[in-house]
């Protein structure tokens, strides 16, 4: 008996000091004490409306909602939406556990109005979202419950749009989209996604607007539009959904299968542009130097502006350099009498977008330009020049010394750099700084095997625009090396001018330092052009479908991805669309696989254009989603556990 009374006294006192030595360290190192427990992972809950959800015959316009917590609304002129659309925009407040909507319109008879909040529903404390929550009520006797849903896309790489307008029109004309304001309504959040609830049935056409005057109609002001040519017949069907049931992050306890309607169509896609109609406009003109004038305009036009000279033959006095789109134009002074003059007199006559009508018309202007740098200063720096040269030279001479005998003087430059190794796909592009005439016998174009030079064949060719810009195409051998050499004034320009010697050395890459890709699209005919991209935004090259194929040579190894466009008018660059003509945007499509293109490598993929929906296509990696990272109670938890060394992705059991 005395053993056992021993044996438990002893052990209550080893229990006592364990505890006494873990009292001890928790004091000396407070970090390591109690932390409060798990935060609370619970969404708000939906107690009570006012008036009821989903009742009917209701003529009161404020709206209370009630919940079980403290809550707070996330961006509500972003993501709260009522439809019909309000022309005076709602109240909301925030109190509590209160949210509170007064609307300002007046109610119309026998409608269905629904109040989208989205996701914007937080709880106050830890920012849980109560998840997609719409309430919804009626002023007649019935609740039109049909739904609408899909994405909006951006027309040209297929990235979702958000925070755009979706809406439905019953009048199926066009005109509506201009003339009146949606029937329904919703917003895209930011996976571009919507859904239009409180529809009834009907036929409707769908449309997408960035609205930036409020009206909820197009007005063509550079807004961002998308438009369903397909009319659109709201339906629905009993359907099931399975849920997963799971006890931790990696095991499930069960899956439920639950019931639900499902409302049709669920998967509608609208491609957002803006117009290519933008409105054009002479932006300036400018004259830095008398020997040119160049005009800027806002906007590309098919037809090329007019210079009538007053006082002199523009047609035989001007040489003008344009851009593809005649949006930036250059007019060169050939006549040097003209070029003395201090001040150029001329009518200009160019396409213009007029201010009431929004139509292209042709409109002329009387200008007169007088030079920042007159011909008069210009001939006092050259003389200048010439004397301080004059003086070195004597300088020079009186020293015994010998002196560069040429004279200052202006000479034609060349831009453009040539790389010390091209592909064997590349070519020369260079540009001189003034329009001048090339001796292509002053060219030399040679070909160094085993330290002996022979001449290359090659051809050079003007741009049909830019009358300063050339292109020297050779036969290259790859492995090889080149040497260019220009001939002192082989280029003379307008104004007599001459070049320089240039002389540069170059090789051509190995066959076997690049990739090749080869892309067999069945699908595609020689109307759709298809791009290499290195990102969303920097084309490596652009080749036209032949005989089903589009075939990539000559590339450097690296990270690549593909986007084709159906080019219809057959300009070889992507298109916008006009709505008032019933064009849609030229059609984009994204190969949904990174490539990974290795030297010495002949990579084939075959590219079913439509394997995949628009919103399903584009790469991962490409699509640049910078993402908020917001703190729920959730994502702290999962914080604190990895701080405790336990993993990440753990769940808390309660």
């Amino acid at each position: 008996m005395l053993s056992y009374i021993y044996n438990n006294v002893c052990r209550h006192i080893g229990k006592a000091c364990t505890l006494m030595l873990l009292l001890m360290a928790a004091c000396a190192n407070p970090g390591a004490g109690p932390d409060g427990g798990p935060y609370d992972e619970t969404p708000p809950h939906l107690l009570g409306t006012s008036p009821q959800l989903g009742g009917r015959n209701i003529d009161g316009k404020k709206i209370t909602l009630i919940f079980d917590e403290a809550v707070q609304l996330e961006n509500a002129a972003e993501k709260v939406i009522v439809s019909p659309p309000q022309v005076e925009m709602p109240e909301i407040k925030v109190s509590g556990r209160r949210i509170t909507v007064s609307l300002l319109d007046s109610l119309k008879p026998g409608t269905t109005y629904t109040v989208d909040f989205s996701d914007a529903i937080k709880d106050a404390t830890e920012g849980n979202p109560m998840g997609n929550f719409t309430y919804y009520f009626s002023t007649g006797e019935s609740v039109d419950t049909m739904e609408v849903a899909g994405h909006v896309l951006a027309a040209d790489n297929l990235t979702p749009v958000k925070g755009i307008l979706v809406g439905l029109h019953n009048v199926l004309a066009d005109s509506a989209f201009r003339t009146r304001a949606f029937d329904r309504v919703a917003r895209t959040n930011a996976e571009g996604f919507f859904s239009i609830k409180g529809v009834s049935p009907g036929n409707y056409r769908a449309y997408a607007l960035m609205d930036m005057d409020g009206d909820f109609c197009f007005s063509g002001k550079g807004e961002m539009i998308a438009f369903s040519q397909e009319i659109i017949t709201p339906s629905s069907f009993p359907d099931v959904r399975h849920d997963t049931l799971w006890v931790d992050s990696v095991r499930y306890d069960s899956v439920r299968t639950i019931p639900y309607t499902h409302y049709m169509p669920d998967n509608l896609v609208l491609r957002a542009f803006k117009e290519a109609n933008q409105p054009r406009a002479l932006l300036k003109l400018i004259r830095d130097v008398p020997e040119k004038f160049t005009a800027y305009f806002t906007a590309p036009s098919a037809e090329a502006p007019v210079v009538n000279g007053i006082g002199f033959d523009a047609s035989a006095a001007l040489m003008e350099s344009r851009s593809r789109g005649n949006d930036t134009i250059t007019y060169w002074v050939c006549d040097t009498a003209l070029m003395a003059r201090d001040t150029l007199h001329f009518t200009y006559t160019y396409e213009a977008t007029d201010d009431s009508t929004g139509l292209a018309s042709q409109r002329t202007d009387t200008f007169e330009l007088v030079p920042k740098l007159t011909m008069a200063r210009r001939l006092k720096q050259k003389a200048e020049a010439m004397e301080r040269w004059q003086k070195q030279q004597e300088r020079l001479r009186k020293r015994g010394k010998a002196g560069n005998e040429e004279p200052p003087r202006d000479y034609v430059k060349f831009s453009g750099r040539i790389n010390s190794s091209m592909a064997p796909d590349q070519n020369i592009t260079f540009t001189l700084s003034e329009p001048a005439s090339i001796d292509t016998a002053g060219i030399h174009l040679l070909l160094t095997v085993d330290s002996i030079q022979t001449a290359s064949p090659f051809r050079l060719v003007r741009d049909k625009h830019d009358l300063q810009r050339y292109t020297l195409y050779g036969e290259w051998r790859p492995g090889q090396r080149y040497e260019l050499r220009i001939d002192s004034a082989a280029v003379r320009s307008i104004y007599d001018n001459v070049n320089k010697p240039f002389n540069q050395t170059f090789s051509i890459s190995k066959n076997e330092e690049f990739a090749a890709l080869f892309v067999h699209l069945p699908q595609a005919d020689t109307s759709m052009v298809v791009q290499l991209l290195v990102s969303d935004t920097k084309v490596e090259r652009q080749v036209r479908v032949k005989s089903g194929r589009a075939d990539f040579y000559y590339i450097e190894p690296g990270t690549y991805y593909l986007r084709a466009f159906r080019d219809i008018n057959n300009n070889s660059r992507w298109d916008s669309g006009l709505f008032d003509e019933g064009l849609q945007a030229e059609t984009v499509y994204y190969y949904p696989k990174t490539l990974k293109l290795r030297a010495n490598w002949d990579i084939e993929e075959t590219w079913q254009l439509d394997a995949l929906p628009a919103d399903k296509q584009k790469p991962t990696d490409l699509q640049n989603k910078q993402k908020e990272k917001k703190q729920t109670g959730r994502s702290r938890n999962a914080e604190r556990m990895r701080e405790k060394g336990q993993p990440g992705n753990a769940r808390l059991r309660m």
